[in-house]
């Protein structure tokens, strides 16, 4: 019986997702139908109740106001101001100026949240400047693309947000928890174009960009504002200042008044932040709140402890159990943008994850690189998108160049599994110091 109800939730949903419906009236299509047909449930009481719990959640005030900070950022001069930052400290880096999409990316995340307005926001220059001074065009989207994924892994992270509001985890701890994570993974990215860029010096450009101590000094204040930020926002958590939420509030004023002193907070840019943040959080709200319903009607009907039975009588390994998990989020990320997946599988891959002894923290750490795979994972990987408006290169083309960095994020995956104390290690000080 539960895999007759197993797989017509499946089939529900494919059809719900195929015909062009928003993710989030989906899954409440699915939970409601599902529930009418096995369960006979008050379908309306529930529906009611569970989505203003979701809604509701204290946890979630954060949400908005790290998007609302975002969309700020995204029409600053902050983008300008990071390549004037960055580029005297690459110059004598091999692969000189492809790291500035890599260190840009990663300075941008930790005050964005947003994987496609960090790979918007960078690219806006990088692409031109690279392009223009002749470095490998495959090399510098592939960075960018990669780069940008960790708009998801560095804090503050939109997808860890959501995370740990449905598995019940500390927002704090996944958000201290990425850091070593995303930065090792930018190191990996700068790590592979310096290799690269040394096997095939014919992928950078022979041109002449010496520059001094003095030079590097300098430019450091064009990073201010990015750096300020950064401070605000990640050392008012990190310091036990401040919750997610209240550092989310002090983010979103200190984006104000960078965006302010660099001239760029007009009422047409006003109007547009408005209106960007609001479809944005609308849309992000609908999808929490029907995953919460979805998530509590499959409870209903024993699916998450059926499928949990079915697997640890497999007697799979940990290892074993977390390779099969990635290989199940690679295909799903092949067909559906991230946030989707993680509410969609999150039930079900949640209780199994506990059963077989891993921590709540790590595994949001996994999903959310397997979630930043899905960004760069055509046919529906939206950074590939974001670099093909601004390039007008073919998809394909950019997903080869990008292959290279997906490749990486697996190794990642790897590591950190055999690894675990990359992840869980600085959130378990921050867990000491009280």
């Amino acid at each position: 019986m539960i895999a007759f109800i197993a797989l017509t939730i499946v089939s529900l949903l494919v059809l719900a997702l195929g015909t062009g419906v928003w993710v989030g009236l989906a899954l409440y299509f699915v939970g409601i139908v599902s529930l009418s047909i096995f369960k006979g449930m008050p379908v309306d009481k529930l529906f009611a109740q569970l989505t203003w719990n979701a809604s509701t959640t204290p946890e979630l005030i954060a949400l908005p106001m790290f998007i609302l900070m975002a969309e700020i950022l995204f029409r600053s001069k902050l983008s300008s101001s990071l390549f004037s930052g960055l580029t005297p400290w690459t110059t004598r880096l091999p692969g000189r100026l492809l790291h500035v999409n890599v260190m840009g990316c990663t300075l941008f995340a930790a005050v964005s949240g947003s994987s496609a307005a960090t790979t918007a926001t960078v690219g806006r220059i990088t692409m031109t400047e690279l392009f223009k001074r002749g470095y490998d065009k495959d090399l510098a989207m592939g960075s960018l693309a990669g780069a940008g994924t960790l708009g998801f892994l560095i804090p503050p992270s939109i997808i860890m947000i959501i995370y740990g509001v449905l598995a019940e985890a500390s927002i704090l701890k996944l958000f201290i928890a990425g850091i070593v994570p995303g930065l090792l993974l930018a190191i990996c990215y700068m790590g592979y174009l310096g290799l690269r860029t040394t096997i095939d010096p014919t992928k950078v450009p022979q041109e002449d960009l010496s520059a001094t101590w003095h030079d590097r000094i300098i430019a450091l204040k064009h990073l201010g504002p990015v750096l300020f930020l950064i401070i605000v926002v990640i050392g008012s958590m990190y310091g036990g200042f401040a919750s997610p939420s209240e550092a989310a509030a002090v983010g979103v004023l200190g984006a104000i008044i960078v965006s302010g002193l660099q001239g760029t907070l007009t009422r047409e840019s006003i109007i547009q932040i408005a209106y960007g943040s609001i479809r944005t959080i609308s849309m992000i709200g609908l999808i929490v709140a029907a995953a919460s319903f979805l998530s509590s009607s499959m409870g209903y009907l024993g699916v998450p402890r059926a499928v949990a039975t079915m697997i640890s009588e497999m007697d799979l390994t940990p290892f074993m159990l977390i390779m099969l998990l990635l290989v199940f989020y690679i295909g799903l990320g092949c067909v559906l943008e991230g946030m989707s997946t993680i509410v969609m599988t999150l039930p079900i891959t949640l209780p199994l994850i506990e059963a077989a002894g891993f921590d709540k923290i790590w595994f949001g750490v996994f999903l959310v690189v397997v979630v930043e795979m899905a960004q760069i994972t055509p046919p529906v990987g939206f950074n590939l998108f974001v670099i093909q408006g601004m390039t007008g290169e073919k998809i394909s083309r950019i997903a080869r160049a990008t292959f290279p960095f997906f490749l990486i994020m697996i190794a990642l995956v790897f590591l950190i599994t055999v690894f675990p104390g990359i992840v869980t290690y600085l959130p378990g000080q921050v867990e000491f110091r009280g």
